[in-house]
């Protein structure tokens, strides 16, 4: 645990508190106490990756024993603090390239999902699990991802299609982007059906056009 990693957490949680914050979905999971965070030192070294990564199979161990809905695994970054959308973007895709390669010694890709950052139905894999990536840091353009520290929540993918199934993921993502609106003025642009477009766009939160590649590469 690093210093000042208790004050990290609840500035996190005051940050999701806030009434004006629109993911309802992470609301749920901090009223039921179901954000595993943990804190690390600085979002472009490597020194804590292996601490993260067995960090999150103990959330993952956790799921797997008792499953719930709307829980998420985040990680916060202490510094820097002055990093733009593309230099956030940088360190945010050499984390998880990390992550994965950490991963790949002993856990094979999620059936879930498409390994191939540029598939429709790409998702990021740890522990054999499916997850969407989403990053904060204080440079957002959004200002639903601008948190002080960098950070990136990692959300399972069985919830979103538990809630498919259940007739709820449509209303959730509809009452999501009225409040973005109201946030930012605007809709998120990048915001998009998973199957329709990789979601690896939407990962750092910067607004990318047709372009874009995918910095990550499966080991």
């Amino acid at each position: 645990m690093t210093q000042g990693s208790d004050s990290l957490s609840e500035e996190f949680r005051a940050f999701i508190r806030q009434s004006e914050f629109p993911c309802v979905g992470a609301k749920s999971a901090l009223a039921r106490e179901q954000i595993e965070i943990v804190t690390a030192r600085d979002i472009r070294c490597a020194e804590d990756d292996r601490r993260i990564l067995d960090r999150a199979y103990a959330f993952l161990r956790s799921h797997e024993a008792e499953p719930k809905m709307f829980t998420s695994f985040a990680v916060l970054f202490e510094g820097p603090r002055d990093l733009d959308e593309r230099a956030f973007e940088t360190h945010l895709w050499a984390r998880l390239n990390a992550l994965h390669r950490l991963d790949a010694e002993n856990h094979g890709w999620s059936s879930e999902v498409s390994d191939d950052p540029a598939a429709p139905d790409f998702g990021f894999s740890l522990g054999g699990h499916a997850f969407f990536v989403v990053g904060f840091h204080p440079g957002s353009g959004r200002a639903a991802r601008r948190f002080p520290c960098p950070g990136i929540v990692f959300n399972l993918h069985e919830q979103f299609r538990t809630l498919r199934a259940r007739g709820q993921y449509g209303r959730m993502k509809e009452t999501i982007i009225d409040r973005d609106i109201k946030l930012d003025g605007t809709a998120n642009p990048m915001i998009a059906e998973h199957g329709a477009v990789s979601e690896a766009r939407q990962y750092s939160g910067r607004a990318v056009g047709e372009s874009w590649r995918c910095p990550f590469k499966r080991r």
